[in-house]
């Protein structure tokens, strides 16, 4: 399977195009056993460089078999470890760049459906879209040539999506390393024709990071999911033979045996469970709210940086002031 898919996508890149018939083709191998292999999505690589075009089929495809390898490869699903976001990046990265849009898009639906990514990943993704404002090249302007600084539309939605993104730091929690890139992008473009979207994503974001909260378990590892989905595995069977057998045993005991379960699924006899959890929940919500004094020094900092403040600056300190 995998050396007829090599050998597929060898084929399909002479010519420099993928026609329709050559990703039907690549599907049906791809998706043969169910599995995209490492040298798959690398021989995918190697052919979506060798493209002088590509179209929307191409691309779909794409983006979903690297998403598939990424994610799905190995076990736990839907989870992209420190090793995984490495080889994603050799693979993308020409010259400390991303050259083609479809590569960018693909990371940025890894960023979007996955559970947890590394750091790395999404920070990556931040720099290569800062370096395209910065230097107006990139795959985010029309393929590469050169245009004014300035934030696009494109750029922005972008940005939007992997910092409000569910991995990373924390379900839709911006870092401080995003939120200080944002304010470096406001101040390299704030006399520049920027996106309608740039100037509510800075305000969202920065306000985000000063304003969120984050639990400490809001993320599972990779190794931690790998350890509990191990943990399942090896005692489903066994737990439902222990409970049949111990109220088979103990009848009489059947009824408290009932109110515990009940309380493992949060309903017992005398009314329900007490709501300390999500009163702590929440008490982590309204004071992760709060801008402590630490924030506060961090955005003084910010706005500091060059000298003045300016509309989207007092914007948001308006908007900091009103919501404490």
């Amino acid at each position: 399977m995998t050396t007829h898919f090599t050998e597929l996508a060898k084929a399909a890149a002479v010519d420099g195009k993928v026609d329709a018939q050559e990703v039907l083709a690549l599907r049906r191998q791809g998706w043969g056993d169910g599995i995209i292999a490492r040298d798959e999505a690398e021989a995918l690589f190697a052919l979506n460089n060798a493209l002088d075009q590509r179209d929307e089929e191409w691309c779909d495809f794409f983006v979903e078999a690297i998403g598939e390898f990424v994610l799905n490869a190995t076990p736990p699903r839907l989870q992209c470890d420190d090793a995984e976001a490495r080889w994603l990046i050799k693979q993308v990265d020409q010259d400390g760049i991303v050259d083609s849009a479809v590569e960018l898009e693909t990371i940025v639906r890894i960023i979007e459906r996955a559970e947890n990514v590394p750091s790395l990943l999404k920070n990556y993704v931040v720099e290569q879209i800062e370096q395209e404002v910065l230097t107006g090249t990139g795959p985010t302007r029309c393929g590469g040539e050169l245009s004014d600084t300035h934030i696009t539309s494109t750029e922005a939605n972008i940005l939007r999506r992997v910092v409000f993104a569910s991995g990373g730091c924390g379900p839709a929690a911006v870092s401080r390393f995003e939120a200080e890139m944002l304010f470096r992008l406001k101040d390299a473009t704030l006399s520049d024709a920027n996106a309608p979207e740039w100037e509510q994503l800075f305000l969202d974001g920065v306000e985000n990071y000063l304003k969120g909260f984050t639990m400490a378990n809001a993320q599972l590892s990779h190794d931690r999911k790998l350890e509990l989905q191990s943990f399942v595995a090896d005692n489903d069977a066994n737990v439902g033979r222990f409970l049949g057998n111990m109220v088979r045993a103990a009848p009489n005991v059947s009824e408290n045996f009932a109110n515990a379960m009940g309380v493992v699924f949060g309903k017992r006899k005398g009314g329900p469970l007490p709501e300390s959890a999500g009163e702590n929940i929440v008490a982590a919500s309204i004071e992760g709210a709060k801008v402590t004094q630490a924030e506060k020094d961090w955005v003084n900092a910010m706005v500091e940086t060059d000298g003045e403040v300016d509309d989207l600056e007092q914007r948001l300190i308006a908007r900091i002031v009103k919501g404490s």
